[in-house]
């Protein structure tokens, strides 16, 4: 008798584990994350992405490049989103007030600033003042209802009294995300344009006439969250750790970030 309760209890255990590890992931399983990043930290992210995968070679990361109001309007639409890393604290505020976010993962993560670029060699634009120069035709910034780099420049200019004058004499150019401002800047397009000083730093083609005075608009702040829906949150929180860690703080850093 006492066999026979042997055998059977061995049975429920071994049925106990074999359901648990059903339950499971494999091991080896390969995981992709999804993250929607603002367009300013393409090179950064890129970079710490290949960094990630020789520490985590199960975890692919997939990234969706765009203004933050457009990765805003996508995730709220149910675009697969794993990570928001956001320009501005505007987007991921709105996200956070639909209850988008996974509580308790949202960190401010890095700091930028706002300048104006010109193109290399270019003389007579050498301060914001500048830009009310007749001379001065067209200068490109990010359309300040999508792109927070947008929106800090129209905050710049207000601020200096320049932003009527600009918008009645038809000089703004308004782009798409950042980095289409740095093109029309680096392309001759314009003769000047308002980017962040990470923007400037990668291209070879511009360079800084002057940098927005403090406190002429919000501080450039750059949110991090995990998205409520995401389909692997715990790899998501993860990779989110490595981020705000040394290793990532170097690259960021390189690219002329400041790490909070």
């Amino acid at each position: 008798m006492k066999h026979i309760l042997k055998v059977v209890g061995v049975a429920v255990l071994a049925a106990v584990l074999i359901a648990a590890l059903g339950g499971c992931a494999p091991a080896d399983e390969e995981v992709t994350l999804n993250l929607s990043v603002a367009a300013s930290l393409t090179d950064a992210m890129e970079e710490i992405a290949e960094l990630y995968k020789e520490e985590q070679p199960g975890v692919t990361i997939e990234f969706n490049f765009a203004s933050s109001g457009d990765l805003q309007t996508q995730i709220e639409q149910g675009a697969p989103t794993e990570i928001f890393m956001s320009a501005a604290s505007k987007q991921m505020n709105e996200l956070e007030e639909q209850e988008l976010l996974l509580e308790g993962t949202r960190v401010d993560l890095l700091l930028n600033e706002l300048v104006l670029v010109v193109p290399k060699g270019s003389t007579g634009i050498s301060e914001f003042e500048d830009l009310a120069k007749e001379e001065v035709k067209l200068i490109a910034i990010g359309d300040p209802e999508s792109v927070p780099a947008g929106k800090y420049a129209q905050e710049a200019l207000t601020t200096l009294d320049l932003w009527e004058q600009l918008k009645s004499e038809n000089k703004l150019m308004e782009g798409k995300d950042v980095r289409q401002v740095l093109a029309h800047v680096e392309t001759d397009e314009v003769q000047a344009g308002l980017v962040y000083r990470t923007d400037a730093l990668i291209s070879d083609k511009v360079e800084i006439a002057a940098v927005a005075p403090e406190g002429s608009h919000d501080p450039v702040t750059y949110p991090v969250a995990v998205i409520r829906e995401s389909a692997h949150p715990e790899e998501a929180k993860a990779l989110m750790e490595f981020l705000a860690g040394d290793e990532a703080k170097e690259i960021f850093e390189k690219y002329g970030f400041k790490v909070l």
